[in-house]
């Protein structure tokens, strides 16, 4: 463009900014425009005071992701009721004002404030923002223009071959911005549904890892086949690929496809859960503190954790001492001399008994669960005993109650003077000559 063209082309556009300030539909576009945001600001202020769940918040950080949801959802009424309005008011200015230029601009200008407070209170990456604030809203402000043609087919003109592949710069700038923007949504969508997900406390521990295993997984699967469809890849060549994972786990795969699909059987049908006490057929014990798709981790009581592969609780057999019920009855034997006086000893040891702050008793305990001292069984030394209680958990670890109560009824037998039995024999040495005599063997 030459220079008398360029002075042309100021000259034109100067004068027709004078005609558009001289016309009077230009201050009846601009008095228009002010009274619907102005309705706008006023129908968002209403909505929030008569719907106070997307009012704002003092302190966002004490309220549950749904209700900071319905406040930041809160914010967007006014942008959203002005883009509605001035879009009716675009038909309308066009059709009895003559002109709708200004009001159009308007409408462009509610929709990036729009995409700008989205940007602000749900991007919460500073890559990612930084895309969508300096490429997401040019492109938009230049699409709602009509000129985004143009430049779109000037990046689709700069291109490169690779081989068979064709990329030209238009591919590349569609791949990172759409790139992130479903990566923005997937760990949005993922974050918020786990965190909705642990807040249910109608779903026990084990439906929660479920569901937030699963929610995980179709989100990955859902944002990858999106992107690859972005990126102008055929989906169909995935059902070669397909095939050949197939063949891979077929065999070298075997054993991690087994683990995997054992993990969501046992997920499903709730036989383990984070917190249960298991006692593998190997006799390892420890207590459930994590669940994956591939192993299950036991913390032994000496600290150790043991990776258990899922498929081990499909194939082999595995005791859960807290599956459906945390408390345990243990048994605790002993052994009194036979002149004990066996009735009062029972209760005593009862009481004893009762009176440690693990063991359940009490009269809101059934009957059946308090503790109880009754006679095993008449030994060679002694009255063999035992008693029996119930209590909150494993005895072990932390819950060391049966080496407890076994000093306990020791203390209690020795200041009640009851006798421990222990093995006695009693050695007659019988003379077989009487009177002293002794004789020996014939010679």
């Amino acid at each position: 463009m030459d220079t008398d063209q360029y002075k042309t082309l100021m000259v034109d556009a100067g004068a027709k900014a004078v005609e558009a300030l001289g016309a009077t539909s230009t201050y009846t576009q601009l008095a228009l425009v002010l009274v619907i945001y102005g309705v706008a600001a006023l129908a968002a202020n209403r909505i929030r005071h008569f719907a106070p769940a997307f009012g704002a918040l003092p302190d966002a950080e004490r309220h549950p992701p749904l209700r900071i949801a319905s406040a930041k959802l809160g914010r967007l009424f006014f942008p959203l009721i002005a883009i509605l309005l001035l879009s009716v008011a675009t038909e309308f200015s066009r059709e009895v004002i003559g002109a709708a230029w200004l009001v159009r601009t308007a409408m462009v200008l509610g929709m990036m404030l729009l995409l700008h407070d989205i940007i602000r209170d749900h991007v919460r990456s500073d890559f990612i923002a930084f895309v969508f604030r300096w490429i997401g809203l040019p492109l938009l402000f230049l699409h709602l223009l009509g000129l985004l043609s143009p430049l779109v087919a000037l990046l689709d003109s700069v291109s490169a071959t690779v081989g068979n592949i064709d990329v030209s710069a238009y591919d590349l700038g569609r791949m990172l911005l759409f790139g992130s923007l479903l990566f923005w949504l997937g760990r949005v969508s993922n974050s918020t549904g786990q965190e909705i997900i642990r807040r249910q406390d109608k779903l026990d521990g084990r439906t929660k890892a479920l569901a937030a295993k699963l929610l995980e997984v179709g989100i990955f699967v859902t944002i990858s086949l999106l992107l690859l469809q972005v990126m102008g890849i055929n989906l169909t060549a995935l059902a070669v690929f397909g095939g050949a994972v197939g063949v891979g786990l077929g065999f070298g795969l075997q054993a991690i496809a087994s683990n995997f699909i054992s993990g969501i059987i046992i997920l499903l049908d709730r036989s383990i859960s984070v917190g249960d006490y298991i006692e593998l057929e190997d006799g390892r014990t420890g207590v459930v503190r994590e669940m994956t798709l591939r192993s299950t981790t036991l913390e032994t009581f000496d600290g150790k954790d043991v990776m258990v592969p899922n498929e081990k609780f499909m194939t082999t057999t595995f005791t859960n001492w807290t599956h459906k019920n945390k408390e345990q009855r243990y048994r605790v034997d002993f052994s009194v001399a036979y002149k004990t006086n066996v009735r009062e000893l029972c209760e005593i040891i009862k009481q004893v008994v009762a009176s440690h702050p693990k063991v359940l008793s009490g009269d809101h305990i059934p009957i059946e669960e308090r503790p109880d001292c009754e006679i095993d069984s008449f030994g060679d030394n002694g009255i063999n005993m035992f008693v029996e209680f119930w209590m909150q958990g494993i005895d072990d670890g932390e819950n060391r109650v049966g080496g407890d109560l076994m000093l306990m009824i020791l203390e209690a037998l020795q200041a009640h003077g009851v006798e421990i039995p222990f093995p006695q024999r009693e050695v007659r040495v019988l003379d077989p000559h009487p009177g002293g005599g002794r004789s020996g063997p014939a010679g």
